[in-house]
């Protein structure tokens, strides 16, 4: 189950992109290209730059030389209209643990319009059923990752931006979630991923590995 409509145009770009950290350069002459229907997972070995990217692509990161453009425009120009195409998620679950999942959820997704049904089908799909309203500080971090990937049941954003979002999944988590991303991409979404795991059973993936130029 996702919310993704096909007929959004995905046009992000970096150009030569450059972006130094405590003196040290992380990638620089950096071209990505990301549309309808792609799926690219950034990777490389720890500290080298893939969250930075990630962050980067997002819109939440300027410190960087170069030009980010969504639909041919800087990203800059009009950031809050891309980001409502876009959802992103950071390395952690981010859920608070005082609250329960539906909770939690309706947080989450509180810009969007998706009713309260909606929700509870989207906790379903995780595998949270009968535990939507359990306070999320007496769940697993494998079950609090899946509250937090919830809102992909129920995304409008044609762009999913996700930072390993496979930690702390179990093998049934994992195999979701590759049929999640595998229905973005499917369905004209886009994602851009970092990730440990390997992603070879998904169709039309790319793999920019940091230190290339180009994706």
């Amino acid at each position: 189950m996702t919310a993704t409509s096909g007929s959004t145009i995905i046009d992000l770009q970096a150009r030569q992109l450059l972006c130094e950290r405590d003196d040290r350069v992380l990638f620089e002459q950096l071209d990505v290209a990301v549309g309808n229907g792609d799926l690219l997972q950034l990777a490389g070995p720890n500290g080298a730059g893939k969250t930075t990217l990630l962050r980067l692509l997002a819109g939440l990161n300027r410190d960087y030389e170069g030009e980010l453009l969504w639909c041919g425009q800087p990203l800059t120009d009009d950031f809050f209209a891309y980001a409502s195409k876009r959802l992103y998620q950071g390395h952690l679950a981010a859920v608070k643990k005082a609250l329960t999942p539906l909770e939690n959820l309706r947080w989450l997704v509180s810009s969007w319009n998706v009713s309260d049904d909606q929700l509870w089908a989207a906790l379903d799909e995780v595998e949270l059923g009968g535990y939507e309203e359990t306070a999320c500080q007496q769940l697993s971090a494998g079950q609090q990752r899946r509250v937090a990937l919830a809102r992909l049941c129920v995304a409008p954003t044609p762009l999913w931006i996700l930072d390993e979002p496979f930690t702390a999944l179990d093998k049934a988590g994992v195999r979701w979630l590759e049929g999640c991303l595998q229905r973005q991409v499917e369905s004209g979404g886009a994602v851009i991923i970092t990730s440990h795991h390997a992603l070879e059973n998904i169709a039309s993936l790319r793999q920019l590995e940091l230190g290339s130029t180009r994706a």
